[in-house]
């Protein structure tokens, strides 16, 4: 099927504000809990490498992929690790990560979702830590150590969408 030019312009022009909107909502869901940034922002890319005039090779589509898949998994991750490196059994670990799982529900639920992202695996590793038997300064020590783990976690992913964002604007100005 052949297109016209104006199919095509429009095409391109849907293309490129899609992409724009992805990596926008991207960085948005680095931030805010309940968006999924990363794959946003790998959709972002995605959807501009479809755009006449720019190319990007397949293993760089690839390689951006791999690495918005492993951003997303290990945001997941780094709060019990971080759990777990100062100091937290593998009760404070567990309520860490039941602790995230809550504060992602109440994001549904309530507005003040951010919050309840940021406290849910403090509170949870704090929680599991004591329920232990753990003396309460260890288990703020490992409660630290989630929130250390969070922070680590969305600043791996607003560093994935911000240099998506830098691809996105690059090539668009090149594209200019």
């Amino acid at each position: 099927m052949q297109f016209n030019f104006e199919q095509l312009l429009i095409m391109n022009v849907v293309l490129i504000i899609a992409a724009i909107l992805l990596v926008l909502l991207g960085l948005v869901g680095s931030i805010v809990p309940g968006i999924v940034g990363p794959p946003f922002s790998f959709l972002g890319l995605l959807a501009l490498s479809f755009v006449d005039g720019i190319v990007y090779s397949a293993s760089f589509l690839i390689v951006m992929g791999i690495i918005a898949a492993a951003v997303f998994a290990l945001d997941y991750v780094v709060p019990s690790w971080g759990t777990k490196k100062f100091g937290g059994t593998k009760a404070g670990v567990r309520g860490s990560t039941i602790g995230l799982i809550l504060g992602l529900l109440f994001t549904l639920v309530f507005p003040i979702g951010f919050i309840a992202v940021l406290l849910g695996p403090f509170i949870g590793a704090y929680i599991g830590e004591t329920s232990a038997g753990t003396e309460s300064d260890r288990a703020l020590k490992a409660a630290f150590g989630s929130f250390f783990g969070f922070l680590v976690g969305t600043g791996l992913k607003v560093i994935y969408a911000c240099v998506c964002i830098f691809y996105v604007v690059k090539d668009l100005i090149k594209l200019i």
